[in-house]
């Protein structure tokens, strides 16, 4: 467009042209070339303006991608940490449950197998003032005092929830 109004300017200066109307035309080319040029130039620096404030936003918006990142790995180390632990807590409480589990009575061990499916991994509960941990329903004075008379190597269940019991020197029975 700058040649196109430059090489049209050199016609109009050269005198080469000697019709008045070519020479208004020329004239009017020339003005309208100059505007479509300063309208287009308008844009640019419009287009140039956008892409800056564009550029300072993907900037904020990558230096708040690497805070949250940042932010992820950290979260990340402590869950992986978590579960290092939590596995080595697991296995250590396998390896004890095995052991007491060797000492337990097979039925006894089948039974509480049983219930802690059934009870959603509870399969027996402490006594503690007349109350099952469990269910955490009082034992009315009917079953309190059958757990009352029960040897004490007796499994007694709550009536309840149906979880053996366990009986403590707490339980104040």
């Amino acid at each position: 467009m700058r040649q196109r109004a430059v090489r049209d300017q050199q016609r109009l200066d050269s005198g080469a042209i000697t019709s008045p109307k070519d020479l208004e035309n020329l004239q009017r080319e020339i003005a309208s070339l100059a505007k479509r040029q300063g309208d287009l130039e308008d844009v640019v620096l419009e287009v140039m303006e956008r892409r800056e404030s564009a550029q300072e936003r993907a900037g904020e918006l990558s230096g708040r991608v690497a805070s949250v990142q940042s932010k992820i790995d950290d979260a990340t180390g402590r869950r992986d940490a978590a579960f290092e632990e939590i596995d080595g807590e697991a296995t250590t409480v396998t390896k004890e449950r095995e052991v007491v589990s060797a000492s337990v009575p097979a039925d006894l061990l089948k039974l509480y197998d049983k219930l802690r499916v059934k009870e959603g991994g509870v399969g027996a509960a402490r006594l503690f003032q007349r109350r099952c941990d469990g269910c955490r329903i009082e034992l009315n004075i009917t079953e309190l005092n059958e757990v009352r008379s029960a040897p004490a190597d007796a499994v007694v269940r709550c009536e309840n929830c149906h979880r053996i019991l366990v009986r403590t020197s707490e339980s104040g029975l």
